[in-house]
């Protein structure tokens, strides 16, 4: 079995492309403690690679990670292909899922969240380094507890957590 250690970010590479490369320039510019995978640069596989080549290579990098970011976008829930199929993964293989909403709301964006996710066991934040950070740190523990406890659905952070990280 590998080692989990990375975090597996999935987003809509054509629409929300700069989010990620927000993420990527916080992981450099502050020393942020988070690695992840990008799952739409794929080295092994090309533009012209089949369904199947792409999907065994994001499988093999889930695989490997230990928590799951959704990057939730105006058209995230309208895609099937690869960002369902994420998403039905990590649900399969339990990963805590961190929903990232890029409309900066700091609950489930019921607008935005793909339906698959919509009652499924998240954390739902809005889009900043410092809240993604603590939900990094703190969400995987929590996911476990509540997964034992037999609970559901989606979760967010009191206004306090945001308060608390300087966050206003």
């Amino acid at each position: 079995m590998a080692y989990r250690n990375k975090t597996y970010v999935a987003f809509d590479g054509d629409k929300d492309m700069w989010a990620y490369g927000y993420m990527k320039g916080w992981k450099q510019s502050d020393n942020s403690r988070f690695n992840f995978y990008d799952a739409h640069d794929l080295k092994q596989a090309r533009d012209s690679s089949s369904e199947e080549t792409i999907k065994r290579s994001l499988r093999e990098r889930m695989n490997n990670s230990k928590i799951f970011i959704l990057l939730v976008g105006e058209s995230t829930k309208n895609l099937y292909r690869y960002v369902r199929w994420e998403i039905e993964l990590a649900l399969s293989m339990e990963l805590p899922i961190v929903v990232v909403n890029l409309d900066n709301k700091r609950s489930i964006s019921y607008e935005y969240c793909p339906p698959i996710l919509r009652d499924e066991l998240a954390i739902h934040v809005s889009f900043n380094a410092k809240i993604i950070q603590y939900a990094l740190e703190k969400w995987s523990t929590t996911h476990f507890t509540r997964i034992r406890n037999g609970d559901s659905g989606p979760y967010y952070y009191k206004e306090s957590i945001y308060s608390s990280l300087g966050l206003k």
